[in-house]
């Protein structure tokens, strides 16, 4: 196998010796390199995978560029230099997509690695590695897994995707917070968040400035290494649109200031939001400019060995439950949830069939969320530290739904369940029963959750946490708050194994990565071990 290292340096290094052909009408003459922001791949197939990259002049104003189609070639081929070809096309670059170019090439070979490029008016492109999902039917020996999510590009860098590059895998699951919202404020000179059009709001609202924050953050080539390496499968959560959003209502700190936003003019806003967001990463499903409905739940297999349900638990999610005026609040708002969702009725009957009619060894729920039952103490109310409360951003927030998804993996006998979750900035592996409380019962599936790649969770929150977590959260298993990275999963058909791959320090763009706790589960038997 190709070292990775090599590749990404070596790729730059062989461009300039090859050359592609281009002869189009509608061409434009482009003075700088257009690839500025990258390529990259994602949802893998057995014979398919998505290629990705988007023309710019300016990266921060998709203006700068001509108002007209601009031709772009791809080419796919099985070696780094391109001697080898399989595929090749042409697809146009459009100015109502922020002249973004999504190729949907079809007819590869079922878990195979592929070299891709694109070249416009001239420029080449850098390099990048993909592969396809093995064929249905495989019986696949070892599926290797990164899982990213939460880079706040304002709290400090991402040695963490220079970690992830570096690493030997067949795919990577982001789960959300790909961009932060927020006005400019980092104490990083280098770091600022670009000026949104109406400033002040703490709040993008506009196309034009959800497209210049995703530009920026593609412009951290520690991130463009990272997609250039492998294969994504990404998932949208709340700070791609805004924070702690709830289907078309809007985020609860608003409410009763100039911020707030009636359903209506918020849909506006998720729309051009999700529309931004395609266009800046290898969604295969296709956005409609305008509207704010955007299917991002899907799934995919990786031969007979695992099968990955992807979720959206934003975009159809009801409110949080009412009476708090932040994410946290009673435990009893969320138990007494009956009614809400976070996926919505018809994502969780898709859900429901994908586990039941899994022929696959372990049966992946990968969303954004944590899904075990958290107690935190008090810290709204420091003199006050009990009873505990629960964050009812999370799956705590709707108990009821998470109890129906739970009985019906243990009553579907689901094989092998393993939940993916992020969003909290932290490190958290459990054990899921149930009943959280009857630790004599064996759990039905067992959750991995992500620290960030850099936003902040608390320091003061960390040490409290791992004093309280085995008398209030005994079915948790691990956690960390003190670190930011991500995910390595090393998978075979008898064990599940996790590495928190974490960094030193996010205030340096170069810090070493090391894996600082490792547990697994067992096929057939539910439950995290240390590893």
């Amino acid at each position: 196998m190709i070292n990775r290292r090599r590749f990404l340096v070596g790729t730059a290094a062989s461009a300039a010796l090859l050359t592609v052909d281009v002869r189009s009408a509608h061409a434009a003459p482009l003075k700088s390199d257009p690839f500025a922001l990258g390529v990259a791949s994602g949802d893998p197939l057995p014979d398919a995978v998505v290629l990705w990259t988007r023309l710019v002049n300016d990266p921060l104003n998709a203006g700068s560029l001509p108002g007209k189609p601009i031709e772009v070639q791809w080419q796919v081929a099985t070696d780094e230099r391109f001697t080898h070809v399989v595929r090749r096309g042409t697809a146009a670059a459009r100015p109502g997509l922020a002249h973004s170019v999504h190729v949907d090439v079809r007819g590869l070979r079922p878990g195979s690695q592929y070299f891709y490029r694109f070249r416009a008016a001239g420029h080449l492109s850098p390099a990048g590695r993909t592969r396809t999902a093995p064929a249905g039917s495989a019986r696949v020996d070892r599926l290797r897994i990164g899982v990213v999510n939460c880079q706040d590009f304002q709290n400090g860098y991402w040695p963490a995707y220079d970690g992830l590059a570096a690493e030997e895998l067949d795919v990577v699951l982001h789960l959300g917070d790909y961009i932060y919202e927020y006005d400019p404020k980092s104490v990083y000179p280098d770091r600022q968040h670009t000026l949104p059009q109406t400033a002040g709001l703490d709040q993008l609202r506009t196309l034009a400035d959800y497209r210049a924050r995703h530009a920026l953050y593609k412009t951290d080539p520690a991130l463009r290494a990272a997609h250039a390496a492998f294969p994504w499968i990404l998932t949208p959560d709340d700070h791609e649109v805004e924070n702690n959003y709830a289907g078309l209502i809007d985020e609860i700190d608003d409410l009763n200031t100039p911020k707030y936003q009636s359903p209506s003019v918020f849909a506006a806003q998720r729309a051009a939001a999700y529309q931004a967001y395609y266009e800046h990463l290898p969604l295969r499903r296709p956005v409609r400019p305008g509207s704010p409905d955007y299917r991002l739940y899907r799934r995919f297999d990786f031969g007979r060995l695992a099968r990955i349900n992807v979720l959206d638990t934003r975009q159809y999610r009801t409110d949080q439950p009412p009476g708090t005026a932040s994410d946290f609040g009673p435990i009893a708002s969320g138990l007494g949830n009956t009614a809400g969702t976070l996926t919505g009725a018809a994502q969780e009957q898709w859900l429901k069939g994908g586990l039941s009619g899994s022929s696959a060894r372990w049966n992946v729920i990968a969303q954004q969320v944590m899904m075990s039952q958290i107690r935190f103490p008090n810290f709204l109310d420091p003199a006050h530290p009990l009873p505990p409360i629960a964050n009812l951003d999370q799956w705590d927030g709707y108990d009821p739904a998470r109890t129906r998804l739970l009985r019906f993996l243990a009553s579907h006998r689901v094989a092998n369940p393993v939940v993916l979750a992020g969003d909290i900035h932290s490190s958290w592996f459990s054990d899921l029963r149930i009943d959280r409380d009857d630790l004599t019962s064996a759990p039905v599936a067992v959750e991995f959750t992500a620290t960030s790649v850099s936003s902040d969770f608390p320091a003061a929150f960390d040490a409290p946490l791992k004093t309280a977590n085995p008398t209030l959260n005994p079915h948790v298993r691990y956690f960390d708050g003190s670190r930011r990275g991500y995910l390595r999963f090393d998978v075979t058909p008898e064990r599940w194994l996790a590495e928190a791959r974490t960094v030193d320090s996010i205030a340096v763009r170069t810090s070493p990565v090391t894996t600082t706790a490792s547990w697994a589960t067992v096929a057939g038997r539910p439950g995290l071990v240390p590893a």
